[in-house]
Order: structure tokens, then sequence, then C-alpha cells
């Protein structure tokens, strides 16, 4: 079941860059890129490298600090090699009033737990 969480308000994180945030237990890297939000794993599958820390560029790539790995910040795909399946987890977004919320999808269990204690 889809649950969204608040984890910043409208203008907390600057155009072309990004920020980390715990939510939970998972480190999710939130970026505001040409007016639009967008979230993924933060973690670099490489190394590990917080991808909230790149670079982010015009056509909504993310670099990562450590290794220069090019990740797409909407669909989590890895840009330096096309055919790989490898990719990073994306989480849909949504802005209600000046809350920014990211989506999990938690199991039955987790998300009856997390409405009941809201």
């Amino acid at each position: 079941m889809l649950t969204y969480h608040s984890i910043a308000k409208v203008g907390d994180i600057p155009e072309g860059e990004g920020r980390a945030f715990h939510v939970e237990g998972l480190m999710i890297a939130v970026f505001l890129n040409e007016g639009n939000y967008t979230a993924i794993n933060d973690f670099c599958p490489h190394q590990g490298a917080p991808l909230s820390t790149g670079y982010v560029d015009e056509q909504g790539a993310v670099t990562c600090p450590w290794h220069a790995w090019r990740f797409c910040i909407k669909e989590g795909t890895w840009l330096d090699n096309p055919r790989s399946k490898l990719q990073v987890p994306v989480y849909p977004i949504r802005i209600e009033g000046d809350e920014i919320q990211v989506g999990l999808d938690l199991p039955a269990e987790e998300s009856e737990t997390h409405e009941t204690q809201s």
C-alpha cells in the first residue's frame, strides 16, 4: 500500500540541488530540477556514495560525487551504460499545501501500523 510521508517544505531544496531524507529506514534523495521535485534512493549502487550531494546537470542527471557515475533523477537509470539494467529505486513525490511528500510502498502490516500512528 502506497503511503506518503512529509519530508520537507516547498522552498527547502534549492533549484538544481538535492537533499537526503531518512524515511522508514531508507535514505531518499530529493531533487528540485526545473521546478519539479523527484526522488530516488540516495545510495549509489557502485560504492554507496550519497547521490543527494552530487551535481545535477541540465538533462536531469545526477553525477555521483565519488566516482562520477550518472543517474537519471526521474527514472533512476544508469546513464553511463544505457543497456545496463542497473538503476536506483525511484519514489513518487507529491506536494500537499507547502509539504513535499514522498510515497513508499509499504507491506500491508507496516502501512496499517503507520496509519494508526499518524
